[in-house]
């Protein structure tokens, strides 16, 4: 099996783990009133488009190997994959902000528990993700490690999630948890601009 093949067969499999929380916790967040699971669960949801364009970059770039007739350069599809997924990410974070702000505006009753449960296993799945992902340091595929740096990510706004969660409910304070989704946003954004820098440099290059 060649190495693009495997990682193939990776973000294949991340793919569907992802969109299947994804719509857990996007339904849990509305049912439960939390901003911060909502988040987490159109974070994953940017993570659906942003590793599914890796699965279907690698697709491309295996057929474009056993054809003949393509004499251009195989990895700039894949760091294209990259910048896109960067572009992604961004415009997802502005949706996140924009909710926050909305939840500050007219706050809503959050039920924790069912949110903070919910949001675990979200975290338990971004886990098995980045384990499926894990590659060598030291691999020339910059795709493979766009996914499995986004699915890190992706762990980073779930621990926000609970944290907000639980601070919010322990302490009475409904604001804390748009504050963690904010903080989120924070981590997206960051994450998208240094996939954009790289990505970009490589593909005028």
């Amino acid at each position: 099996m060649t190495a693009i093949e495997k990682n193939r067969r990776r973000t294949g499999w991340v793919v569907i783990l992802t969109a299947v929380t994804m719509v857990i916790e996007i339904i849990a967040g509305w049912l439960t009133g939390s901003m911060a699971l909502m988040a987490d669960g159109i974070h994953m949801g940017s993570h659906v488009l942003a590793i599914g364009l890796s699965w279907a970059a690698y697709v491309l770039v295996q057929r474009l190997s056993s054809d003949p007739s393509f004499t251009g350069n195989k990895e700039k599809v894949l760091t294209l994959s990259g910048y896109t997924s960067g572009l992604i990410l961004l415009i997802f974070a502005g949706l996140i902000i924009a909710g926050a702000i909305g939840r500050f505006i007219n706050p809503r009753v959050i039920e924790y528990r069912e949110a903070i449960l919910i949001a675990f296993i979200g975290l338990g799945v971004n886990i098995l993700s980045a384990f499926l992902l894990h590659h060598d340091h030291d691999e020339r595929d910059n795709n493979i490690r766009a996914a499995y740096l986004h699915v890190l990510a992706d762990a980073v706004t779930s621990v926000a999630a609970i944290i907000g969660l639980v601070v919010a409910m322990i302490w009475g304070l409904p604001y804390i948890d748009a504050i963690a989704a904010l903080i989120s946003s924070a981590v997206i954004i960051k994450w998208s601009l240094g996939l954009l820098r790289d990505s970009g440099r490589e593909l005028i290059t």
